[in-house]
């Protein structure tokens, strides 16, 4: 394991911050994969999942069966890890200027198609090495205003040149999901089974410009730009969800490491017998029809639904109780589906998002994510 570190301090006075990078394999060869945790800071699922990952890797590296490179940020939000609020951790959004630390990534397509026009052939994989050439150097281009632009910067340079990229999270109560670009529901698939994920959302635009598009949209939108010539689909990206805030156990950062190292076997990017793939929990269906469940009143919340459990439209899934009057209003489900994330609050005020469904027919559209 060879490890870095990237400095994120120049525009953040009075701070030491840094990014620890780690890599596994020969440096600069393919494939190349690149894992971070915690990009939400305060979702540690994730940061386990990746401490027990780091030492599958080093095992695996030490029998020489790595083939090309795995890069790992374990803990992917130096800032965030840094805030509190009144003993609260503030981990999802800057503190400086309110923004989500997982929306707001460049979207550089514009211009790399201004750096490329003429340059492409026929040849597809000439193509791609243009092409990330170009997506580099528009990168550098790109002038951060704050810290958390620095850090968002520093963690797109080193993802947007992978061929796979798998960026860890969790909800606030969840089972296992995962969000990805249309063009990647195969990629994915059988690491969806292997993590025995409840719920697998595909959008190819899903808003607000989150890191794992800024990874993998670019492909696409470029072959459609550039018709006559071979572009391929060159990075595999998904935000995988690993369950809920507090679940934080070794048993279950143990076994998601194991399913990313199995995938990774599948993917022929470490050396060994091909894992059999289980049956999976569930089919890819659309962000679009994941519908939120919002609240019907102001109250104290009681769900009486478990996340993971297949809903009816119109289904009770919990209520909401005025604490002055007694009175109760029921929660019902919008639609079909798993409701495969919820809130970890209990009390709410009318309109807040309570709960997450996965359905199979896509309604929404606009702005796919939540804050």
């Amino acid at each position: 394991m060879r490890t870095e570190q990237i400095a994120l301090s120049p525009l953040a006075p009075g701070a030491d911050l840094s990014l620890t990078v780690q890599r596994f394999g020969s440096a600069g060869a393919r494939p190349r994969v690149y894992v971070q945790a915690s990009l939400h800071a305060d979702e540690i699922p994730g940061m386990i999942a990746a401490h027990h990952l780091r030492e599958r890797l080093g095992a695996l590296e030490a029998e020489g069966r790595i083939r090309g490179e795995i890069i790992l940020v374990p803990s992917a939000n130096p800032i965030g890890l840094a805030q509190r609020v009144m003993g609260d951790h503030i981990g999802r959004f800057h503190l400086a200027d309110g923004v989500n630390f997982n929306r707001g990534y460049p979207h550089l397509v514009p211009k790399v198609a201004e750096r490329v026009e003429g340059r492409l052939t026929q040849d597809g994989e000439a193509n791609v090495r243009v092409i990330r050439e170009a997506l580099r150097a528009e990168l550098e281009a790109w002038l951060p205003s704050n810290a958390a632009e620095v850090m968002k910067k520093a963690l797109l340079g080193l993802a947007q040149e992978a061929d796979i990229v798998l960026d860890l999270h969790c909800d606030s109560e969840a089972v296992v999901h995962l969000y990805t670009h249309g063009r990647s529901e195969e990629e994915f698939a059988p690491l969806s089974a292997l993590l025995g994920a409840h719920a697998y959302l595909i959008a190819d635009v899903s808003g607000d410009e989150p890191f794992d598009e800024a990874c993998s949209r670019p492909w696409a939108e470029l072959a459609e730009r550039f018709p006559d010539h071979p572009v391929p689909f060159a990075c595999h990206s998904t935000t995988l969800e690993f369950r809920g805030e507090r679940d934080v156990t070794h048993e279950t950062g143990r076994a998601d490491a194991a399913a990313m190292i199995d995938y990774l076997t599948l993917r022929g990017v470490v050396a060994g017998e091909a894992p059999a793939v289980p049956e999976a929990l569930c089919r890819a269906t659309p962000l679009a029809a994941s519908e939120p469940v919002q609240a019907p009143a102001t109250g104290i919340l009681v769900f009486r639904t478990e996340v993971g459990t297949s809903v009816k439209e119109g289904e009770v899934i919990g209520e909401v109780i005025d604490p002055l009057t007694g009175a109760m209003t029921l929660v019902r489900s919008p639609t079909d589906g798993v409701m495969f994330a919820r809130i970890a609050v209990r009390f709410v005020t009318r309109g807040m998002r309570l709960a997450k469904v996965a359905g199979t027919e896509a309604k929404r559209t606009g702005k796919l994510l939540g804050a």
